[in-house]
């Protein structure tokens, strides 16, 4: 089967998979923090890497009717969020391509330049 292939988004804070710790997206890809999940809070963010989507379906949110893919860990196939396929109200067109990440499945972490990697401090506003 081979190695898999991760795709490594440089040191800063990352936001990881919660479960096996393989980076997701960087701090600087963050949107928003006003988002809501199933789990409880979430975050928008423009790119996410090391996912894989699932199928596309028509869902119901609090802001209307959306396709969105749900996506999973590309490692240990966690669910982590969804991304936005497609808005069908107007003024919910800038969420198109976007994705959402559970504050729940995925955990901050703080690259160095000395290949460690620490959780940042969870409580910060930042997180």
């Amino acid at each position: 089967m081979g190695r898999p292939f991760y795709e490594w988004l440089g040191d800063g804070h990352v936001y990881s998979c919660r479960l096996c710790h393989v980076p997701i997206s960087k701090k600087d890809e963050l949107l928003s923090k006003a988002f809501h999940a199933r789990s409880g809070k979430a975050y928008l963010f423009h790119h996410a890497a090391n996912v894989c989507l699932g199928p596309k379906e028509e869902r119901m949110m609090t802001t209307g009717m959306h396709v969105v893919s749900d996506i999973f860990c590309v490692s240990c196939c966690n669910p982590l969020g969804w991304r936005y396929d497609m808005a069908y109200e107007k003024q919910q067109k800038y969420k198109e391509g976007k994705y959402i990440l559970e504050r729940a499945a995925v955990l901050r972490v703080c690259h160095g330049d000395d290949d460690s990697s620490l959780p940042c401090d969870s409580e910060s506003e930042d997180y």
